[in-house]
């Protein structure tokens, strides 16, 4: 079982009760409205995510849990689409409740798979895409060393707008600086 330690989380192997309560947990923000509202999907789905995600763990994604200090889990986090010839892959973040988010968790998150992938698996190369309104994703992105790379004007319909994608990407040597 992997285990990443931080200050404040640690990251983790999900185990399928971490996955239920993840999905159970989810709480969407309207205030902040960053990606689509998946309407209709019960616990039983968790289920299926669970096993989608060991059908792929440390081929395809590496996928961890973000669990607090006394072993709660609130989100996970993953490098996914790895591409091992071109050692590059994007990155994905997700906390569960409201009240866990803009706390830094995400920030302490994304830095400890970061360094996993770079200085453990050999990664080169990390991007991650957000919308242009998802701001606290920006801020994070922008702290931890990102470079935004381009705009995909009007590339997403959310919400009833055109959005447009934004693309970030850090590399290994840019990572070791921090």
């Amino acid at each position: 079982m992997v285990k990443l330690n931080g200050k404040n989380v640690y990251l983790a192997t999900l185990e399928r009760k971490d996955c239920k309560k993840l999905w159970d947990d989810f709480e969407y923000d309207f205030e902040a409205m960053t990606e689509p509202l998946n309407i209709g999907h019960s616990i039983e789905k968790a289920d299926k995510w669970f096993d989608e995600i060991q059908d792929v763990q440390m081929n395809k994604h590496i996928r961890l849990g973000v669990f607090l200090s006394d072993g709660t889990v609130i989100g996970d986090v993953a490098l996914q689409d790895i591409d091992w010839r071109n050692r590059s892959c994007t990155i994905g973040l997700g906390i569960s409740k409201i009240k866990d988010r803009c706390k830094g968790y995400g920030t302490e998150a994304v830095k400890l798979i970061l360094e996993y992938g770079f200085n453990n698996i050999g990664l080169e190369r990390i991007s991650a895409n957000t919308l242009e309104q998802n701001k606290a994703t920006q801020r994070v992105l922008k702290k931890l060393g990102f470079t935004l790379e381009g705009t995909e004007r009007k590339a997403v319909y959310f919400a009833g707008k055109k959005w447009d994608r934004l693309n970030y990407a850090i590399l290994r040597e840019e990572f070791k600086i921090r």
